[in-house]
Order: C-alpha cells, then sequence, then structure tokens
C-alpha cells in the first residue's frame, strides 16, 4: 500500500482504500515506500508532523530490517557510527544510529513473500535512526554488505506498535489515538 491517498496508478492501492472515514485535512507523518511495511501515523496538525520530522527534533524512528547474511560486529558498528550513503548522486553522511541483531521478530508473512536463497541466510536486526532521507535504512544496510529483504518500521518518536494505544494492531487496520509530544 503505499502512504498516499491518491494513486499514481489504477492498481495501486492507498489510503484511501483502508476501510475508514480519514477527516479531509489528514496527512501521513513521513512516508512508506510501496516496499516497506509497518506504522504510518497520519495527522491533520502540521506542528505534530514538523516536530516528528524535523531532523533538528532527532526523533527516533525505529525499524525491524531482514537482511540478507549475518551483519558481524564490524558491520554492525559502521551503522552505529555513522556511514557515507548515496542520495540523489550527492554523498551524505548518516548520524549515529542503534543498529543490534534481533533473535526473533513475531510478524505475519510478508505479501508478497521475500526473496528466498537456499545457500544465504538472513538475519533481523532492529536499526534506530534519528533522519529520515530517502531509502536510508535500505541504503546503509546494502552499505554494509547486507541488502534488505523486509523492512517494517515498528516506531516513530513514543508511539511503537504493540504497546500502550497500539498494542493489538493488525496490517491496513486503523486506530484513532492523541498526540501527545
Amino acid at each position: 500500500m503505499l502512504s498516499q491517498f491518491t494513486r499514481e496508478v489504477p492498481e495501486h492501492v492507498t489510503l484511501a482504500d483502508l476501510n475508514f472515514n480519514f477527516p479531509k485535512n489528514a496527512f501521513p507523518v513521513g512516508r512508506l515506500d510501496a516496499d516497506s511495511e509497518g506504522l504510518l501515523l497520519l495527522t491533520n496538525d502540521r506542528t505534530v508532523n514538523s516536530k516528528l520530522l524535523n531532523p533538528k527534533s532527532k526523533q527516533p524512528k525505529t525499524y525491524w530490517v531482514q537482511v540478507e547474511g549475518i551483519p558481524d560486529q564490524k558491520a554492525l558498528q559502521r551503522l552505529q557510527r555513522g556511514m557515507m550513503i548515496r542520495i540523489k548522486k550527492k554523498e551524505f553522511k548518516t548520524a549515529p544510529c542503534k543498529a543490534v541483531l534481533l533473535n526473533e521478530v513475531d510478524l505475519p508473512p510478508r505479501k508478497p513473500p521475500i526473496r528466498v536463497r537456499k545457500t544465504v541466510p538472513d538475519t533481523w536486526m532492529s536499526i534506530q535512526i534519528t533522519e529520515g532521507k530517502n531509502r536510508q535504512v535500505r541504503r546503509m544496510c546494502a552499505g554494509v554488505g547486507h541488502p534488505v529483504l523486509r523492512l517494517v518500521r515498528v516506531g516513530l518518536a513514543s508511539w511503537m506498535l504493540g504497546e500502550g494505544p497500539l498494542e493489538g494492531l493488525k496490517s491496513g487496520e486503523v486506530r484513532r489515538v492523541v498526540f501527545r509530544l
């Protein structure tokens, strides 16, 4: 599903296809590309949007990332220290982030399923960034030699899937909550 209300082509699924009556002035806080999934907050308050997305506010964005291979300590340290990535033909140094390996994740299967290679293991990581450049987490993981197979945003600022007012929220489900920043 695209994190927008309008279709770019007729076959796209968008927020307008959800069984929810969104206010006319609601808009997504940040975006998820068509290959990503997870938490998407919508608001009609531009100050909330600004506080959550302005790089100066350093609000954390947490992702569970399934990658090809098994990142070693050196790869994790490169991610954690910040690294050079290329965006729109320009070099960009990422801010330090939190990156740790996860033992197990509890997620429904992805539709469509991820690419599986029998001879290459995969690993789940949690990566928390305070920026939000275009496809940043994907570029960072590829930069340390571990391409992303699946990317799920599980947290934005203090909002975490599976906790508090978002506990039990399922894929494609919408829940009205009150922002408190």
